[in-house]
Formats: structure tokens, C-alpha cells, sequence
């Protein structure tokens, strides 16, 4: 689509009960995708056409097969014995927050998120048990250590960046997250030493929090802040784990949205890392529901147009660009429980599990409906999802104001969402309007019209119709 980098979910050796996120072995690749030659052999040819590739990397937790657990759990000491967290005694369960009864080591051990994926120990920031580490613990720093050593190996492989899962639950007992940005800053150091230019991005949620650790970009998606939900999420039913239903989504016909409660986090996250590094707001990703659930294309059209102008980087989950579609109602793949609809493979043709693989059992269902979208048949249509998304990119590289980091102010709150983008001499406005209620504002002049749909400015007075979107230099 023009893009530049491409992030891979996990593809080390697992057992997959949370599709690759329980790893078993940081150091090979997954035998049902290839080899560490066939990861070395993309990345060269990845960047034999521009192209950077993003690994996503596992910091908290394994898989119980791998082998620093296996050792880890026998009842005699080993090197591994405090490479995760356990309790002194199997009745020790911390309230039912520890594991117990798994193997013959008296203790419990921590999960970081399901049971089969027990938490690395990189310390306790308080100490309130006997079991528990400080973050300076000798065996702690060893975590720390092969952490690094993960990033190192694949990054001479030929990675060009991480995208770190879960980045802010490594260390326990850390309220005010003093000993996670410690931790971060000083293996993100070492790590940008040997590669000053590759990319941290992390899964925080937390910008100023994360940037303060080193990590060049923060997620911000539904997990602690609320300004992502509330843009696409906010309805019930409508999020993974339903941790924020207190309204309506502002991306939505009915017009009964806000943007007061994302600006609220935003812009105070925005002003206090502007000049540090970047804030991601992604269409997606494999852990919510897809852009399009309850959203029809011409809903889905002013919310790309959001993700590809706002300041920071920008970040498409595949299928987003031509609307692929949350698959309700399939049973649980690899623990995507109800992920899972937002993982069916991408829909490139009419063919056969619409182009993604000849089997007769594959991974996921592709969309059954008569109407799925399909990259063939977008490709083809001018006015198609795709090609706003292709033409945004191209967009956003054509003007500076529209880039990482041309500066960023609100005009008008609510609908429309109007904001101004500026760098150097350059100033260009984006006004959106996803309701179905026609809405007219005072804006500066345009000198150019460079994308709209539904929407014009004359003079001072830009008025926007359904469900539009309205691009200019000012």
C-alpha cells in the first residue's frame, strides 16, 4: 500500500494456546512458518525494497514447554530456579494469584495472563512477600540479560525493530511504574548501542509512561486509557474484555459520540512526549474487534482518515484497508476466544478461501458473505476503501504537515472533528464529520483541496455532509 514497515505477530516455537504468545523458544522460529534462514532470507528481501520488518517480542512470560520453565519447575536448584516467580510453599497462592500443584518444586508460580504462560522474574518493585525479588537481584539482572540477548540475535538476523507485548508487566509491585521505566531504560540503551536505528514500539497504553522508558512509539488502544474506546469501542459488546462501556462510540452514525473524553488523554500524553517520540493510533489489532463491526464502509471511511492524519505514527491492522469484517460467532483458535473473529486470514481474491490457501481446512473461515470485501475487487474500484487508504499514505508523505511530527490543535470539538496540522510554512486542516446529521463551521480559507468526500469549504465556512471528510491546505 506504500508503507514502510511491517510488524509480524509472534514466530517463535510454541505450543500456540495463545496464538504464539506463549513462547517456547525465543531463539527459533516456529517450524509451521520456516526457518531462522527463512526469516533472515524476508528481512534481506524486505529491504532490498525499502521495506523494515517489526518482530513482536514477548518480554513477561513463556510458554510452560519452554525449557527455562522445565528447569525451573524441579524441586532442586538450578540456574532457572528464580528465571520466573514462584511462592516458597504450594499452599502459597497470593490469593489466588499464583499457579499451584504444577510440578514438584514447592511453590506456586505466577501467571503473567492465561495459566500457561508463567511470568519471568525481573523483580518486585515493593517487596511485601519473603518469595519476592528486588529488581536487583542477581538472577533478576539475568532476566534482563537474556532479554536483551533475544533482541540482539534476531536483530543480527536482520530485524529491524520490536514491537514489545505487554511492555509495562515485567516488573511487580511497581504502582507508579518507576521500576518498569528503569528496567526499559536500561536495556533499551544497551540495545540502541549495537542498533541506534531501530524501532521500540510499545504495548503500554501509557505514552508518557513508555516514551519515559526509551520506547520510540506507544500504542494507544483500549487497555488503561480510555481514548481509544471511546472513539470506536465505547458501546457495549463492543471491546474484547468490555472494560470501558459508559457510551457511544464518536465513529458511529448516530452521531451521539464525543470527542472530550480522547482529547482529555490524549493531549496530555501528546504535549508531554511531542518531542520525545511517537503516539500510534492503530485502525486495529489482533487483540479488538475489527474497525468494521457495526460499521458499514462509509462509517469506516472519515475513521481511516482520523488514523492516517493524526500526529505520531500511523498503523494499519491487515484487512483493516478494505474493510475485512469482525467474524462472529467461531469457536476459539489458539486462545483468540473472542479475538478470534478479528483474525480470519486476508481476503486477496474471489478464490477458494478467497485466496489465502487451497485448503480444505484452513486456519480460519474467510468471510462467508456474498459481499466480502476482497483486495482483487478493490484494487479495481477507484472509490474503494483501499484506495483511500492508498491515497492517504500517499497523502501523508507528500505533505510534512501531515507527518509524524507536524504540530497538532484542535479547532472545533465534537462533530465535526476539526484539527490543524503544521509544519515549517505548511498548514493543512482536516475536518471529519462521521455523523448523518450535516454539519457547517467556521474554518480558515483554503488555498487547496487536496481529499474530500461530502464535504467543501467556501470562503470561511466549510459545511460537511453525512458521514464526511474534508482534507485542505490553509
Amino acid at each position: 500500500m506504500g508503507y514502510d514497515v511491517i510488524w509480524l505477530n509472534p514466530i517463535f516455537v510454541s505450543p500456540f494456546r495463545d496464538a504464539g504468545y506463549d513462547v517456547a523458544d525465543f531463539y527459533t522460529v516456529a517450524p509451521r512458518y520456516g526457518t531462522n534462514d527463512d526469516f533472515a532470507r524476508l528481512a534481506a528481501e524486505a529491504h532490498k525494497r525499502g521495506l523494515k520488518i517489526v518482530m513482536d517480542l514477548v518480554a513477561g512470560h513463556t510458554a510452560l514447554e519452554c525449557e527455562w520453565f522445565r528447569q525451573s519447575a524441579l524441586p532442586t536448584a538450578n540456574a532457572y530456579t528464580n528465571r520466573y516467580i514462584w511462592s516458597h510453599s504450594v499452599w502459597d497462592t497470593d490469593g489466588n494469584n499464583l499457579i499451584s500443584g504444577y510440578s514438584d518444586r514447592n511453590g506456586c508460580y505466577m501467571k503473567n495472563f492465561f495459566y500457561c504462560q508463567p511470568a519471568l522474574n525481573y523483580g518486585f518493585k515493593t517487596i511485601t512477600r519473603p518469595w519476592q525479588l528486588p529488581m536487583d537481584h542477581p538472577d533478576c539482572l539475568a532476566t534482563r540479560d537474556e532479554l536483551l540477548n533475544v533482541m540482539l540475535h534476531w536483530s543480527k538476523l536482520g530485524a529491524d525493530g520490536f514491537r514489545v507485548d505487554l511492555a509495562s508487566s515485567l516488573v511487580k509491585n511497581d504502582p507508579t511504574g518507576e521500576g518498569i521505566i528503569e528496567l526499559w531504560n536500561d536495556v533499551i540503551g544497551r540495545y540502541k548501542k549495537e542498533y541506534p536505528n531501530n524501532v521500540l514500539l510499545s504495548e503500554w497504553c501509557n505514552p508518557k509512561r513508555a516514551i519515559a522508558a526509551g520506547f520510540d512509539i506507544d500504542l494507544l488502544i483500549s487497555s488503561g486509557l480510555k481514548a481509544y474506546t471511546t472513539l470506536f469501542r465505547y458501546e457495549e459488546g463492543a471491546s474484547v474484555n468490555d472494560e470501558f462501556n459508559f457510551g457511544d462510540s464518536y465513529f458511529r452514525r448516530a452521531g451521539k459520540g464525543d470527542t472530550a473524553e480522547f482529547l482529555r488523554d490524549y493531549l496530555e500524553h501528546y504535549h508531554a512526549t511531542k518531542n520525545d517520540g511517537y503516539i500510534t493510533i492503530p485502525t486495529g489489532t489482533h487483540d479488538i474487534p475489527r474497525l468494521a463491526l457495526w460499521r458499514d464502509t462509509e462509517e469506516l471511511r472519515p475513521a481511516i482518515v482520523f488514523c492516517m492524519t493524526m500526529p505520531g505514527v500511523p498503523l494499519v491492522y491487515y484487512g483493516d484497508e478494505i474493510g475485512m469484517r469482525y467474524i462472529e460467532g467461531l469457536t476459539s483458535k489458539e486462545g483468540g476466544f473472542n479475538r478470534t473473529g478479528s483474525r480470519t486470514p486476508m481476503q486477496w481474491d474471489d478464490t477458494k478461501n478467497h485466496g489465502f490457501s487451497c485448503s480444505d481446512a484452513p486456519y480460519l473461515p474467510t468471510d462467508p458473505a456474498a459481499d466480502a470485501p476482497t483486495v482483487e475487487a478493490q484494487r479495481k474500484d477507484p472509490d474503494s476503501l483501499l484506495n483511500l487508504t492508498k491515497a492517504l499514505i500517499a497523502l501523508r508523505k507528500a505533505h510534512p504537515a501531515l507527518q509524524a511530527d507536524g504540530d497538532f490543535e484542535v479547532l472545533h470539538e465534537g462533530y465535526p472533528f476539526v484539527y490543524k496540522r503544521t509544519e515549517g510554512d505548511e498548514t493543512v486542516i482536516v475536518a471529519l464529520n462521521p455523523s448523518d446529521t450535516v454539519r457547517t463551521v467556521e474554518l480558515p480559507t483554503a488555498s487547496d483541496v487536496l481529499l474530500s468526500r461530502g464535504a467543501a469549504i467556501d470562503g470561511n465556512t466549510a459545511t460537511l455532509g453525512a458521514v464526511s471528510y474534508l482534507i485542505y491546505k490553509a
